[in-house]
């Protein structure tokens, strides 16, 4: 599919280990973060971040980029602990 008609992508993440009661919400552009505990919500936040730096440095941003660079993104920025 030409990358003028391909729909944006969107990013959306879900934290579903939040027992704390907290309401967690961040919104950027091209993705928003929804609920975790702290530690998860960060990490979340971290590594959307962290990878939409790396798409800006390349001229992109999420919603223009190819779906599988994003995808390897991000799980460069996973930090697994």
């Amino acid at each position: 599919m030409d990358r003028a008609k391909r729909p944006q992508n969107r990013l959306i993440g879900l934290g579903l280990d939040g027992q704390d009661k907290h309401k967690r919400i961040t919104r950027g552009e091209g993705f928003n973060l929804v609920g975790g505990s702290e530690d998860t919500h960060e990490r979340m936040t971290e590594t959307v971040i962290k990878t939409t730096e790396d798409l800006g440095r390349k001229g992109r941003t999420i919603a223009d980029a190819h779906p599988e660079e994003i995808a390897d993104l991000l799980r460069k920025h996973d930090r697994c602990d």
